[in-house]
């Protein structure tokens, strides 16, 4: 069953530039000055929306020197994909199940 900490970080992983994020972080650790050059977004609107997946849980931050780098946290994400896997079984299952109209 989805719960609301489910259906809050969906919210987040739907933006799209959030979801371009997520991608590039799954392939590797980079820096916001790599992630401004790989989705071509302004750095100010890249280090907000790095925020919001900072504070969703989904990345962490390793500082080095002046730089700052993303992670993803892979457990997050296999979470969410698990409660996914789940509402698919759970609605091949019910595939024939239909509630009679009154």
């Amino acid at each position: 069953m989805m719960t609301s900490v489910d259906a809050d970080l969906i919210r987040v992983l739907a933006d799209p530039l959030r979801l371009q994020i997520v991608t590039l972080l799954a392939k590797e650790t980079l820096c916001t000055t790599h992630l401004v050059e790989e989705t071509g977004a302004r750095q100010t609107n890249l280090s907000n929306h790095l925020r919001v997946l900072r504070e969703a849980g989904v990345v962490e931050t390793e500082p080095c020197g002046r730089f700052t780098y993303y992670k993803l946290k892979p457990d997050v994400i296999a979470s969410l994909a698990g409660r996914f896997a789940d509402l698919a079984e759970s609605a091949r299952a019910a595939a024939d199940n239909k509630r009679a109209c009154p």
